[in-house]
This record gives structure tokens, sequence and C-alpha cells, in this order.
């Protein structure tokens, strides 16, 4: 059987989303990852198949993803293999798209952007919901100014009950708490420890809520490179967690589960993060639980009139029925799934590798994101 799309890392949060949401709009979908068992039930489709597969085993991803027929392929795979995913695909001459890198991986994708136009191929990295849903709201915005002052970026989240759950991918969590968050003051890079940027603003949706500046996110560079030209001089991205889930994430941060230094035991050498993202895969949601959260853009500058303007891009994310399972992670898995459907139905068929902002069309993606029930706001007015 030939399939439309492969999706590597099908097994985690994300590829389970993604695979999900290319199902329901009719596609076939090749499932490559490391436990069959999680997929079971997304494997009763007819327009599947599953493949065992670590992406980092290269000849056997090269021979999988030639076998599958696919057209596009989707990293999901946990951990960064972004680049290493890329090579692979360039050479299997499918297109393709990922969720995200840090920084100096994402600089190595965007920088073979013409190996992926001399080929005819398209990579587009950072699909997701901050970065992805953020970058295409930033190109929404963009054409209204004539210079950029401040970009400030981020998400905040909370849940009707208060219980800890892993809201993303663990290993990005403890990250986000514990790297130093660089960020851009007055045309000059300042640093400082993500905890001791604390704050408390209002999101829609999810009210007052404590939000500190966080440095791995792609956006603190992405969002530069596409708007230096209009003088911007601040950009900040910013995380925020309600009050429950950050007692959690520091209690572990705390009993040294992010430490990546391979410990023995019982004659097995194991990193305490990779074993805590083990457990916690175990973790399930509390009945009757929901998630809803808030993407956000804010902008200043001045608008194309020469005066003052402030613009506030939000992406509400409400519970989804028949997406209980998820959270609010269908926020990254959807647009992904979008995103590569742009490419597959040729939508998006420019060559090379890009960030969203640069590539994705505004108006038929918002459009995608309505039909999840995923509102879009310009300064407070629902946009699609």
């Amino acid at each position: 059987m030939k399939f439309d799309f492969v999706v590597i890392g099908a097994t985690g949060m994300q590829g389970r989303i993604v695979t999900k949401d290319l199902l329901k709009c009719g596609y076939s979908v090749l499932l490559c990852g490391r436990d069959e068992s999680r997929v079971k039930d997304l494997l009763k489709n007819k327009k599947t198949s599953f493949v065992h597969l670590d992406i980092r085993e290269e000849d056997d991803a090269k021979k999988t993803l030639k076998n599958s027929g696919a057209k596009v392929a989707i990293n999901c795979a946990e951990g960064d293999w972004n680049f290493k995913a890329l090579q692979i695909f360039v050479d299997c001459g499918v297109h393709s798209i990922d969720l995200g890198s840090d920084i100096p991986i994402l600089k190595k994708q965007l920088a073979i952007n013409g190996t992926l136009k001399k080929k005819g191929l398209i990579h587009v990295t950072g699909c997701g919901s901050v970065p992805g849903i953020g970058d295409v709201m930033l190109r929404y915005a963009y054409p209204k100014f004539d210079s950029i002052d401040k970009i400030k970026v981020g998400f905040a989240w909370d849940s009707n009950i208060k219980k800890f759950v892993v809201p993303f991918s663990i290993q990005s969590i403890l990250e986000e708490f514990t790297m130093i968050a660089p960020y851009l003051h007055n045309g000059k890079i300042e640093k400082i420890k993500p905890l001791d940027s604390l704050e408390t603003v209002y999101h829609r949706a999810i009210g007052n809520q404590k939000q500190m500046k966080v440095g791995h996110h792609p956006e603190t560079y992405t969002f530069y490179e596409y708007c230096k030209k209009k003088g911007i001089k601040n950009l900040e991205f910013y995380a925020g967690f309600p009050d429950h889930s950050m007692k959690t994430i520091l209690d572990l941060l705390e009993l040294g589960f992010a430490d990546k230094k391979k410990i023995d035991f019982r004659g097995q050498q194991i990193s305490p993060d990779e074993f805590l993202t083990a457990v916690l895969k175990r973790l399930g949601y509390p009945p009757g639980y929901t998630e809803t959260e808030n993407l956000w853009v804010d902008i200043e500058g001045k608008g194309t009139d020469g005066k003052k303007k402030h613009v506030l891009m939000e992406c509400v994310v409400p519970p989804l029925k028949g997406w209980e399972d998820a959270g609010c992670n269908i926020d990254t898995g959807m647009p992904a799934s979008i995103i590569a459907q742009m490419i597959f139905n040729k939508v998006i068929t420019q060559p090379g590798s890009y960030a969203p902002e640069q590539i994705v069309p505004v108006e038929p993606f918002f459009k995608e994101l309505r039909k999840r029930k995923m509102l879009v706001y310009e300064n407070g007015k629902v946009i699609n």
C-alpha cells in the first residue's frame, strides 16, 4: 500500500494528534515509531499501517520512506533530530515539516535552502503552536506596520481540574525552566534565568497567570530575521504555566529530574530526564479533565500611517470534543497536519527551507484553525 503521508514519532502525543487529524481528513498515513501499543486505536483505520522505526537508524528510515510512496513526511520524533531527519527526507526526495528546533539546529535547516530549491523540495520547520500558529499570526500583522519596535510572543494555559498532567514534552518543559533565556532589549542581546523573570499577566480565556522569559524557542531567531528590515529592537518569548503545574515542575527540578547526565541503575545507563519522560508517558488525564490555551503575539511599532500602532494577536484553543485525551496539545499537532496538507495539495508550492512566517498562507491557515474551533483574535476581535 502506498501512503499520502509518513508520520515519524507517530506513537508520541503529537504524532498521534497529527495522524488522527490526517485520517479525519481522509488521507492515508504510515505510522512510524517505537511503541505500536500506543496507536492500536489508530491502526483500526484501513488507511494506516505501522513500521517500527527510530529516526536515528538512517538506513532503515530511508528504506521505509522510499517504500511508503508518501509525498510528505512529518517529523514528530521526541528530541531534536530535525536536521538529521531533514537530510534523510531530502535524500529520499520527499517534502517535509517538523514541530520546531533549537536555534542552532534551526539555522542548519534553513542554511540548506538552496539544496531544497535545486531538488524541488519544500521543508517548513516549526509547524505547531508556538512556533507555528504564532508565526502565521505575525505574518498576518506584519504588513500593518511601517516599523516594528517590540514583539512579545508566548503561551498561557490552564485546566479545569487543578492536577498535574504533562502539557507537552517534559524534556522541553524542563529546558524552558532551566536554560538561560536570551532576549533582545534595545537592540542588544540580554540574558536572564527564566525563574528570575517571573511576572503575572492577564490572558484571554485564561485569566491572570505567572509567565517567564524562556530562551530555546526558535521565534527569538526567526521573528528577528523576518522583522529586521522594519527595525525591530526588542523581542522576548514567554512561557506561562498555571500554579498547580508550575509547583510540580519546580518539585521535579529540585529532585534532579532535569539532569541529562547518565547514572547507573542495575547495570543500565539512563539519565534522569529520560527516565522521567518514560514514566510520565504512563500518566493519563483525570476523568473530565480539559485544557484551554492562549497563544499570543504582541507587536508594537509605527503603522503605515506613521502613527504608533499596537496589535495583539491571540489564538484561543478550547477543549475539543473527541480529543479529550490530547488536551491543548491539539494546537501543536493540528497545525502540523494543516501545513502538511497544504504542501500535499499544492497550496504551498515554493521549494526551499522555511519558517512558517515566510511561507504559510494566512487566510486558508486561519480558516482551517476555525474548522477545529480555534479562534484567532486581532485586538480582541475574531478574524477567522
